[in-house]
Formats: C-alpha cells, structure tokens, sequence
C-alpha cells in the first residue's frame, strides 16, 4: 500500500506480522473560541492562519491613523478574557499600543535603574536642602500646622512693663541686676588696664639707667695707640688750575717737616709745581712747600712755617718688623680725615715696583706688606706698630677693582728716615747703583735678575759682569726677580765691596763688584 507520494505505507514496511497494530493516536487541536479569534485574527485581506468563514472584527480607526495600521480590540467581543498562553505570546506589550507588533529594537533596550537618592548623612557631597527638625518626625506637623496658620512670636517686655508694672519676679529682677553689675565691673577693669598701657607708652618720664662708674671696660690697645699718633698725621691737599688732589702725611720735625708720597705733591706726576695746603687734626690750615722728592722711592718732604705746637711723630726700626704682629694704619682715605683701619703685617722685604720700566731708576721699594685696609688718601700717612712707632709711609695697593682687597705696601721706615734726612739737609737723594739693566729670569730652572745690558765702565763691568749672567745673590740677600736686585744693590750701599754670584753657562761664580751713587 502506497500514499499519495509513492512511498510504501505501513502495511508494506518489514513488519512483524502477529505483532498487534494499535490505533492512531488522536489529534489534539485547541478549541479556539470567537473571543480569540476577534482578539488573534489577521488584518483584513490577510489570508490563512484562521477560518476565513469568521466573522471580521471591527476596525477601531482612530488607532489606526495614530500608528498606520489597523489596531484589534484589547478585549473580547462578547466580554470574555483571552487565553492567558495566547494573550503572553500575542497579545500587546507595555511599549506598543494595541496589536501583536513591536520595535524592532526592543530587544536591545537596557533597563537603566534609577539611582538611589543621596543620603547627606553618609555622602559628604550629597546637595544642601531644607529638611524637617532633628527631633520632629516628617510626618509630624508644625506650629503653623496645628491652626492652619503663622503663630506670631510673643510680644517682648519693656523696661518700663519690667519695672514698674511687676511683669517680672523678685528673683528675676534681682539676677539681672547682678548680671549688669558683673558686666560694668570687667569692663570697667579692661578699660582702667588699657588706659594703664597707654599711659606707660606715652609717659614723659625717662627712666634710663646708667652704666655704673665701676665697670671695668675693655682694653682698646688700636684706640690707645691712635690717640697718640693721631696729633702728628696732617690731611695734605694739592691743586692745580686744572686738577685736584689729597692724600696724607706726617710730622717728622718739630720745625715743620712732614714727609709724604712724591705722587701725592706731584698728583702721580701730572704736576711738577702746585699748591699745597696741609690741614692738621685741630683743623687749622697752613700752606706748605716742597723741600724735595726721590721719585726712585717715592718720598717727598714738605715744610710748614709758623706752625706752633707741633706733634712729632716717633719712628720705630723696620728691620725688627715680623710677620704678623698687629699695626695700625692712619690717614684721610676717599678725603675722610683722621680714619684708623687695623691689621697685620702679612710679609716683609717685599720688592714691589711702581714704574714700569727695568733701569736702576725705576721706583722700586723693598715694601713692608699689610692687610690693614689702605684706599686712595692714605698715601702718606703712617703705617704703625703696637707700641705707637711708625714704621712705614703707606704708599701704595694692589687691587682690581680700585678698592682694598688687604694687600697695602708700605715703604719702610729706615729707608724713610734716610731719605727724609738727605732731603732736608741736601734736596737731593743718590742711590747705590752697579750699572746694568735687568729683567726676570725667563728659564724655569733658574730663578734671578738676568742683566741685559752692562753699562761701559760701570761698576758691573769693572767686575767682570756680562749680559746673559742670572744675578741670584747679593751680599746676604737672594735675588728672584729684577726689582730685588735694584733694592738689594740699594741696601749693600756704596763705595763698599758685595759679593754677587751669578749663573753663566749652566756654572754658578762669584765676582765682588763695589756699587756707586747716581
């Protein structure tokens, strides 16, 4: 036996043949009311799915302009509900008005839940509002609820209802008496305090005590040393038609001498002639004259007249000046008269130019050197030891900004009192001399003064002396540089035979040569 499609039916399988055949099962089909086919039916002109022999159902077309589209009833014609199954699978959602259609894309909303609302006891940035009392339930109702109006605050009592009228008890008037009568006494403390301050601020009354007569003060050796000498430094001023000048000096004569620095007189050379004017501690004023000048040591000795009461300076010994004993410098540095600085002798036998070239008459002093502050104006004045000895003539700085950076020179006091006295008695100094000029030994294994020129006839060509020789003594004194062999021949003096040895051809000799004056 076949079907309809030409394949063999049951009877015709490889069946058992005693085997009993049951009974097709029955088919089970809903029972489909009128209610839900109204509720479930296709759109007219929608074939299949129900039994077009239904009636249709009404068409509800105000819902059908609003979503373009016919819309069912949401409920049975004869009033009955939908089956449940039915309504779940088919019937509207909550986002769609009527029918079984929805949004494409409901599938993809997300339900977003709201956020808690902020709690201001646990979340500091939760916003301020007006909220009800702490003690008073939110449901509990106010004073202006209870009448269902403002309740007005009570009237306030007068001074006069309060005192007169007895609204106010015994008690009461009494504890607000005493409360006002606290006040008034503080503030009348606080006031009387304020106005005690006051007084004491602005009182005319001095009271400042004063140091007992007792005291013992501190020694003041700088101080005691600068009384003394003070008297006879003088403030010397010289001018021109076109130039002015100062520095200073000092008294070395009770009949007028001071001695000084020949570039102060000359105003470092710009003037062969000027007028001098000394101007002495007490401040009288005196015109001066040069009585000569040794520009080779730069000294100069100057002469008052008819000046009374003069303060002679004492000179002390330079050759007995250590390194690091304590001195006192005076004199007007800047134009400020009568300024002490203090400090020490930092070395001695300095030979230190103050010209530029190498001849035996360059201005070269064997220095004695200080940090004791010296500037422009102390030319002149003394350099002084603790005991009140002068023991130098302040002459020159070695700086780079123009001001004392503590290396002072000072020319030394034997050399000044030489001087000074050939000045006075003759107007003129000579200096020994052998006749050569000298330069710093440029070979770095011998340290001298190497000659580069013997004068014909000199001393040092009597002894035998050429160019090229490296000069590294004379007599007891070594020879490092040029300027030490000027001062060195200087202290040997004339007319004397000294020993100088030199270095020629890598071999160290000795020849005695006697300076002369020139």
């Amino acid at each position: 036996m076949e079907d309809e499609t030409g394949v063999p039916g049951p009877a015709e399988r490889d069946v058992d043949p005693d085997r009993p055949l049951r009974e097709p099962a029955p088919i089970h089909r809903p029972v489909v009311d009128e209610a839900s086919a109204e509720r479930f039916s296709r759109p007219p002109g929608v074939t299949g799915g129900f039994d077009p022999r239904r009636p249709q159902a009404p068409v509800d077309h105000s819902a059908q302009d609003r979503h373009s589209g016919p819309h069912r009833h949401s409920g049975a014609a004869d009033g009955h509900d939908a089956d449940p199954a039915l309504a779940a699978a088919f019937g509207p959602s909550g986002d769609t008005v009527g029918g079984i259609e929805r949004h494409p894309g409901w599938q993809d909303r997300v339900e977003v839940p709201q956020p808690a609302p902020p709690d201001p006891w646990r979340d500091p940035h939760a916003p301020v509002g007006f909220g009800t009392p702490a003690l008073q339930a939110a449901d509990e109702p106010g004073p202006e609820d209870l009448s269902g109006a403002d309740v007005p605050p009570p009237p306030r009592l007068s001074l006069s209802e309060a005192l007169f009228e007895r609204r106010l008890s015994r008690q009461a008037l009494a504890g607000a008496t005493a409360a006002v009568a606290v006040i008034a006494l503080v503030g009348g403390g606080i006031g009387a305090v304020v106005a005690d301050s006051a007084r004491v601020l602005t009182t005319s009354t001095v009271r400042i005590a004063d140091a007992p007569a007792n005291v013992i003060r501190p020694d003041n050796p700088v101080g005691e040393v600068a009384q003394r000498v003070q008297p006879a430094v003088v403030h010397i001023q010289v001018s021109t038609a076109s130039a002015r000048g100062e520095g200073s000096g000092i008294v070395i004569d009770p009949q007028g001498y001071i001695v000084t620095n020949n570039h102060v007189v000359t105003m470092d050379g710009a003037a062969d002639r000027a007028d001098i004017d000394v101007v002495f501690p007490d401040g009288s004023r005196a015109s001066a004259e040069l009585v000569g000048r040794d520009p080779a040591t730069d000294l100069a000795v100057l002469k008052v007249d008819d000046v009374q009461n003069l303060t002679v300076a004492t000179l002390g010994d330079s050759d007995r000046v250590q390194v690091g004993e304590q001195v006192v410098a005076i004199g007007s540095p800047l134009g400020l008269a009568r300024t002490v600085t203090e400090g020490i002798v930092s070395a001695t036998q300095r030979p230190i130019a103050l010209g530029e070239s190498t001849s035996d008459g360059d201005v070269v002093i064997d220095a004695i050197q200080t940090d004791a502050a010296i500037n422009p104006g102390n030319s002149g004045g003394p350099l002084i030891d603790a005991s009140g000895a002068v023991i130098g003539i302040n002459t020159s700085i070695f700086t780079q900004s123009g001001g004392s950076i503590g290396l002072g020179f000072a020319i030394p006091v034997n050399d000044v009192r030489d001087i000074a006295t050939s000045l006075m008695s003759e107007g003129s100094v000579r200096h020994a001399t052998i006749g050569v000029n000298a330069r710093k030994a440029e070979n770095g294994n011998v340290e001298g003064a190497e000659l580069v020129n013997v004068r014909e006839g000199s001393p040092a060509q009597e002894a035998g002396l050429r160019e090229g020789d490296v000069v590294t003594s004379v007599g007891e004194r070594g020879v490092r540089s040029s300027d030490e062999l000027i001062v060195a021949v200087r202290r040997a003096g004339a007319d004397v035979d000294v020993p100088v040895e030199v270095i020629r051809d890598g071999a160290r000799i000795e020849v005695t040569v006697r300076p002369v004056l020139a």
